[in-house]
């Protein structure tokens, strides 16, 4: 093995995108700490402990228990150099329809778990002067145009927000932090059990139900993207010198920024007087 391989830290890695990176790192001879809610998926899909893979249980949402995961990362491989927040969960619902307990959820784990992971992974970049953390957005942290994901989307919005903020904070400390806002991949994202629909509907939210229809029934399994090439991007990027702070992949991705692009410079211009008009 080389032994001059970085060490990556992928959270949320028994599935989906986070499952097909952690196998393409090892494959090509990185070393990898994967966590996850459950070690024993982990142990199923990739393996038991090595000199190369370290599976670990860790509750996201739980501070003291992520402090305790990087310190046993480092302590395992000696080093940690990528990190990669891809913990998170989708949630389905208008923003009438969610409770407080659904909606606070869905932050705790999209938002405040990654916090909780950067907090403990920056003081250990930060003596290094080097490093990359990845936060995995979507396109719903770009465009919240979509009903019945109101929240999803805002729990993306503020990972966009502070992955913005954090990359102006480490750049002077040899950190690098991008934002990465997926499309529609092939994995099991809307799948029964990983997606979350509300406790309670409300009818007259048509849009919204047959979003929630059409997600879970015909865009499931047939999403147009394939997580292998978006791993492959991810490495490819954290081999850059300059990486960039927003990276968006997808073809359906591409088409969403510009819609929004141009939807918004045409509000823009519609609205310009008012705008110009508050001006001293």
């Amino acid at each position: 093995m080389d032994t001059t391989k970085k060490v990556w830290l992928v959270t949320g890695a028994s599935k989906g995108l986070g499952l097909s990176l952690v196998k393409k790192l090892l494959a090509q001879n990185y070393r990898v700490v994967a966590t996850s809610r459950n070690i024993q998926s982990l142990i199923a899909e990739v393996g038991e402990v090595s000199d190369v893979f370290l599976p670990l249980e860790v509750r996201l949402t739980d501070n003291e228990h992520v402090k305790e995961g990087i310190a046993k990362s480092i302590a395992h491989f000696g080093q940690l150099d990528v990190i990669v927040n891809n913990a998170g969960f989708g949630q389905i619902g208008t923003l009438e329809e969610l409770t407080d307990e659904e909606a606070r959820n869905s932050f705790d784990v999209n938002v405040f778990g990654s916090l909780n992971v950067i907090r403990n992974a920056m003081p250990y970049l930060r003596k290094n002067r080097s490093g990359h953390i990845f936060n995995i957005a979507s396109v719903g942290g770009f465009s919240g145009a979509f009903p019945g994901w109101g929240i999803y989307c805002a729990t993306k919005f503020a990972v966009v927000g502070f992955t913005e903020s954090l990359a102006e904070e480490v750049k002077g400390l040899g950190v690098h932090a991008t934002v990465v806002y997926p499309g529609y991949f092939r994995t099991d994202f809307l799948a029964k059990g990983s997606v979350k629909t509300p406790q309670h509907t409300i009818e007259e939210y048509e849009a919204a139900r047959q979003s929630q229809q059409a997600h879970l029934s015909d865009i499931n399994g047939n999403q147009p993207n394939d997580p292998e090439k978006a791993a492959e991007v991810l490495i490819a990027i954290s081999k850059e010198e300059k990486p960039p702070v927003h990276l968006f992949l997808g073809s359906d991705a591409y088409d969403i920024v510009y819609k929004k692009v141009d939807f918004i410079t045409s509000e823009v211009e519609q609205w310009k007087s008012y705008t110009l008009s508050t001006a001293l």
